[in-house]
């Protein structure tokens, strides 16, 4: 009995060892075809943001109502919401400070950048966010004339390991587009310091697809209704919409052969959403995110 054993046991580890070699032969071509490429594959992840001029939470019944927006900002989702016309300690929205009563009921980080002294309180831009938030600024642009000062909000936001710019901005509404062209430039010089990090344009530009400002912006930004919206995208006045002045833009050729460039955003849907919680609609865009290591 253990002569008979005794071969069998070797004709076993012998088929063992090689069905070893044969494994490690096969992971090492992996590994080395891995290597040869220099990156892993592209992984791709959505994310959800808003853009919303909230008229310090004013609906078009002329009753201030903060809860009416936070509803809407918590069925959509976003991870990433810029708000303009933002009220903190006014008389007129009933001294409350609405970027923080949002952050409560949404359970978001919040960035706030005061333009503005107003009845007693502060008013400006803001952002919610469910992403740590790595850097904050804040930009008044340059007064080229009399009239309410505007500015630019400036976040550098950790997306799932990513570093991602965000700016907010809320441009003058004069007919005249002179100060819109002003701040345009201003805008357009303080991100080229960000590159080559991906950049996310939020705002109200007070000005329609075809005007001076948004010809401009769409020289270096991609606008995500173009590319992901369907219809005409209007979004003021919320009650009777007739122009399109709020809108999201992506800064355009992003070179993912650059290693601090590799991550790459592309719209792939866009919504006007329905509300009367404001005198503006707010304006929902699905990005595809993707990473190439």
């Amino acid at each position: 009995m253990t002569q008979s054993r005794v071969p069998l046991f070797r004709m076993l580890r012998r088929t063992a060892r090689r069905e070893f070699l044969v494994s490690a032969a096969v992971l090492f071509a992996l590994v080395a075809c891995g290597c040869a490429s220099g990156r892993q594959a592209t992984s791709g992840s959505a994310i959800r943001v808003m853009t919303w001029n909230i008229h310090h939470a004013e609906g078009t019944d002329r009753t201030v109502d903060v809860d009416r927006i936070a509803r809407i900002i918590l069925s959509e989702k976003p991870d990433i919401v810029a708000l303009q016309e933002v009220d903190r300690g006014v008389e007129r929205s009933k001294k409350i400070d609405i970027i923080t009563a949002l952050a409560d009921r949404t359970d978001m980080t919040y960035a706030f950048g005061k333009t503005i002294d107003y009845q007693g309180g502060d008013y400006g831009n803001a952002f919610l966010t469910r992403f740590p938030i790595l850097e904050e600024r804040s930009l008044h642009y340059k007064m080229i004339r009399g009239g309410e000062q505007r500015g630019l909000l400036q976040l550098v936001l950790d997306v799932r390991g990513e570093e991602i710019v965000v700016v907010n901005t809320h441009l003058d509404s004069r007919e005249d587009d002179s100060a819109r062209v002003a701040s345009l430039e201003e805008l357009k010089v303080t991100l080229s310091g960000y590159s080559p990090r991906p950049v996310i344009v939020f705002g109200d530009m007070n000005d329609v697809p075809k005007s001076r400002v948004v010809t401009q912006l769409n020289k270096d930004y991609v606008d995500s209704w173009e590319h992901a919206g369907r219809g005409e995208g209007f979004t003021y006045p919320s009650d009777e919409p007739k122009k399109r002045i709020d809108y999201i833009f992506i800064l355009k050729n992003q070179n993912p052969e650059r290693a601090s460039a590799a991550v790459q955003l592309r719209p792939v849907s866009a919504r006007v959403l329905q509300s009367s919680a404001s005198d503006h609609l707010p304006l929902l865009v699905e990005f595809e995110l993707s990473t190439e290591r």
